[in-house]
């Protein structure tokens, strides 16, 4: 049996749980969602358990319980959903308008990327986004190192994506990298697995389990991409003591109220872009632009700032779709960005 302390329980926690007074309730934390019925982990061991009908119909999707919530029990019912430290949340697929929590309480995530065929970084970008977003550690585990058609190359490109964070190529086939994933693993820490389909998680995920943990993997397909062999998110407890969450891939990511974590990820664009000659500068044709000199300069890459770029123009469209005032500071934007195309065309 598990203890409370061993899937990560704290004094903060315990004052947390307190707090609420619900008599006869326990603590517990959930290990996967099943069509609203959660598996959660407890003192007295597993429960099946169902979610109160004032949680199951609150309108705010970022309360629903997820793999990794610790929560009160009362008669076999979650009553309530305790505070998060850290959360990976992105907009829901199919438009993204909702926000979909993927894991919660998380210390690190350990964000996957496969080194077979070319390195991917605008899809690195992305994924770090949502990890720096998270309020977590991320540390970029490169998988296949051992078919990779440029190793030092893809290392060195990642190092300059992630700022802070590790870097470690790893193959699950000769393990390789695998020590250095293991040191990472700390007891009673929380490890979120976040990558697409194919990116090897799973296989990741079995071999730092050392046989006790056995998840469905499954071949990539011929071309190129990932089969979902992860089909819900569960929480692991690993022989070292530390907790893993394996999540299925993601093919579609839809960031959510990232502005923050963008200019995180992105540190250098913010920083050129504060020493532009203009505070309101759109980096397009104003003089003293600081990005088009960097860019002229080799200093900072086109299809860097592309990204960047994009990933902020993504935010502002959920902002306009979600938020009536964010849509009419949208519209004013696009008129004055056709104000100035009109006017440079003119000279």
């Amino acid at each position: 049996m598990t203890s409370l302390v061993e899937l990560g329980w704290s004094p903060y926690l315990q004052a947390a749980f307190a707090a609420h007074q619900v008599e006869h309730a326990v603590p517990g934390r959930v290990a996967r969602v099943d069509r609203g019925a959660l598996r959660v982990l407890t003192e007295s061991g597993e429960l099946r358990v169902l979610v109160s009908a004032q949680i199951a119909h609150d309108p705010d999707p970022l309360k629903a319980p997820t793999v990794g919530d610790w929560v009160v029990l009362k008669g076999g019912v979650v009553v309530e959903v305790l505070s998060r430290k850290s959360a990976i949340v992105r907009g829901s697929a199919g438009g993204g308008d909702k926000a979909q929590v993927l894991a919660a309480n998380v210390d690190k995530v350990f964000v996957v990327c496969s080194l077979e065929g070319r390195f991917r970084a605008r899809r690195l970008e992305r994924l770090l986004v949502l990890a720096w977003q998270s309020g977590a550690s991320p540390v970029v585990v490169l998988t296949k190192a051992d078919i990779a058609e440029d190793l030092s190359g893809a290392v060195e490109a990642a190092e300059k994506l992630v700022g802070a964070g590790d870097v470690v190529a790893v193959s699950s086939l000769t393990g390789e990298g695998m020590d250095a994933v293991g040191s990472l693993l700390v007891p009673r820490e929380t490890v979120v697995l976040l990558g697409p389909s194919g990116a090897g998680k799973s296989t990741l995920a079995n071999r730092l389990g050392c046989g006790e943990i056995e998840l469905q993997t499954g071949e990539v397909r011929g071309d190129g991409k990932g089969r979902h062999t992860t089909t819900a998110r569960e929480l692991v407890r690993l022989p070292g003591g530390a907790l893993l969450i394996d999540t299925p891939g993601l093919r579609a990511l839809a960031l959510w109220d990232a502005d923050q974590a963008i200019g995180d990820v992105f540190e250098e664009v913010e920083e050129l872009a504060a020493t532009c000659r203009f505070s309101d500068c759109a980096h397009h044709s104003e003089p003293g632009c600081a990005i088009k000199a960097a860019i002229s300069a080799g200093t900072l890459g086109a299809d860097r700032y592309a990204s960047f770029e994009n990933l902020r123009r993504e935010q502002r469209n959920l902002a306009a779709r979600v938020d009536p005032s964010e849509r009419a500071e949208e519209r004013k934007r696009h008129k004055a960005l056709e104000k100035l195309a009109r006017h440079v065309h003119k000279r």
